[in-house]
């Protein structure tokens, strides 16, 4: 199963480190590409999908898949909650997806979701991670962590190995986050479909370079 965890999409509130350099209407929208090209993503997969937002949403109304509420608490409380959830439900593995990576290669996913190890992390280039397969949970797996810094995923690995857990790393890859982050995307030869529609309603996308002559 994959649940992919997403804010819902209004201004102000999501992509918030975007939003000195494209303001937060556009900085939202892209937010709402990033989800939508995620979900597109995992089309393929032959595994359950479901979205699990912040707050209840109608955004992304063509998309047909189950939709539920993330779980009170800190970011570590509600993805235990969802990843227990569908453990106890034989829907293994679990895995949680973020939707800051509107690039992110397929093969990746697959990569981390075939890990034998009980917690199997997708490295983000800013010390996090794009995310988390398990086989197996402990209620204290995410003890300690500090969320949204350089050593999320560090402390995660920790966390997870003083639970008893077995610990492996997938290939890296980058979140969209902040302005360079943004450079490092425009430039990006897999841009996703929504994210590029984005990108150039938004004026942001460098102009095609002349045809050859």
């Amino acid at each position: 199963m994959v649940i992919v965890f997403a804010k819902a999409p209004l201004p102000n509130l999501v992509k918030t480190r975007l939003i000195p350099r494209v303001g937060p209407v556009v900085a939202c929208r892209l937010h709402e590409a990033f989800v939508q090209d995620t979900l597109h993503l995992l089309a393929d997969f032959d595994f359950d999908i479901e979205l699990h937002t912040d707050q209840p949403t109608l955004a992304w109304p063509q998309l047909s898949l189950v939709r539920k509420l993330q779980s009170e608490g800190d970011l570590g409380h509600r993805m235990l909650h969802a990843l227990q959830t569908a453990l106890s439900q034989q829907r293994k593995p679990a895995m949680i997806l973020g939707s800051d990576s509107p690039t992110l290669p397929s093969a990746y996913v697959h990569q981390i979701l075939q890990s034998p190890a009980d917690v199997c992390l997708g490295p983000a280039d800013d010390g996090g991670y794009y995310a988390i397969s398990c086989r197996r949970v402990a209620p204290d797996m995410f003890n300690g962590v500090t969320w949204s810094c350089q050593e999320t995923r560090a402390q995660t690995v920790d966390a997870a190995r003083q639970a008893g857990l077995t610990v492996a790393l997938g290939p890296p890859w980058y979140d969209v986050d902040s302005s360079n982050d943004l450079d490092r995307l425009i430039i990006d030869p897999g841009l996703a479909p929504a994210t590029r529609q984005a990108l150039a309603a938004a004026g942001i996308l460098p102009p095609n370079p002349p045809s050859a002559p």
